[in-house]
């Protein structure tokens, strides 16, 4: 059992980061969008920092490094996540958002080269190319359809969008992140998050919290599982020196967050469409491997 814990703690770690998806969906028929995901990321915010402070986190050291990580925070916890909460309570099945959101590591690969000048191989170019196809195969017989499984334009639109912003903010860790104190990181990127998302839920929002048990258990689960204990196991699998177990086993997030919305909503696809999705898995799984 000693050595089967640590193995376990990868897909754990892809589990965690499937149900976020599913969350979205839980929580939006009581709670709008931007009012949410503002608590969200200032609760995440303050229990982070509060952490690594007591864990003794080095934090950066100079004002630069406190913005970089601040705007990757904007992007990557922001913009990021208000744009997959704002897609699946316009409508937006919470698999579909999770196969758009798991094409940023495709959008990462293709512009690694020119962006950070990192050579990109023609295995992970054939990754590249699959995983399009494979979204392409869910997306498009669904796209604008008028009926209850259809995938509304703004929804997907945004949520697209969302994952360029996840693009930006990854390429941006890559480039002036990449030796940075992981949790004091986190805690930076989510003040980042929050310096965006409160203005944006009290320009935009409604205010909406029906302050129900389900939004509460939904708040609770999306602050301290999806986030803090999500960037806690990343943290001791950078430790343990097994991210790679992590990227090799993130294809599955799209079917786990599908299966997981099945279950609990009803979302189906049509047999196309889990056709695309095992297209796409194979060619994120393949680009992930380089």
């Amino acid at each position: 059992m000693p050595h089967a814990t640590p193995a376990l703690v990868p897909a754990l770690f892809v589990l965690i980061w499937a149900t976020g998806f599913v969350a979205a969906r839980f929580v939006a028929p009581h709670a709008e969008a931007f009012t949410f995901v503002a608590i969200r990321v200032v609760g995440v915010a303050l229990i982070l920092a509060g952490l690594a402070r007591v864990l003794g986190a080095r934090w950066p050291r100079n004002r630069a490094d406190w913005l970089h990580a601040a705007l990757a925070g904007v992007l990557m916890q922001g913009i990021y996540v208000i744009g997959v909460f704002w897609s699946v309570q316009h409508g937006l099945p919470a698999g579909i958002a999770a196969l758009v959101g798991s094409l940023q590591p495709l959008l990462t690969a293709m512009l690694a080269g020119p962006v950070l000048g990192e050579r990109v191989s023609r295995r992970r170019w054939l990754g590249i190319a699959a995983g399009f196809s494979g979204a392409l195969l869910v997306l498009a017989p669904k796209v604008g359809a008028p009926d209850s499984a259809g995938i509304p334009v703004p929804a997907l639109a945004a949520c697209l969008a969302a994952m360029v912003a996840m693009t930006g903010g990854t390429l941006l860790q890559k480039s002036r992140g990449g030796g940075a104190d992981l949790l004091s990181n986190a805690a930076i990127q989510f003040v980042g998050a929050a310096f965006l998302a409160v203005p944006v839920a009290l320009m935009l929002g409604t205010g909406r919290f029906d302050a129900s048990p389900p939004l509460w258990w939904g708040l609770a689960w999306s602050i301290l599982v999806n986030s803090v204990a999500g960037i806690l196991l990343l943290l001791a699998l950078i430790r343990r020196g097994a991210v790679a177990g992590v990227a090799s086993l993130l294809f599955l997030v799209p079917p786990v967050s599908a299966v997981m919305a099945y279950a609990l909503f009803g979302e189906a696809l049509a047999p196309v469409q889990m056709g695309g999705m095992a297209l796409a898995a194979m060619g994120v799984a393949i680009a992930s491997r380089g």
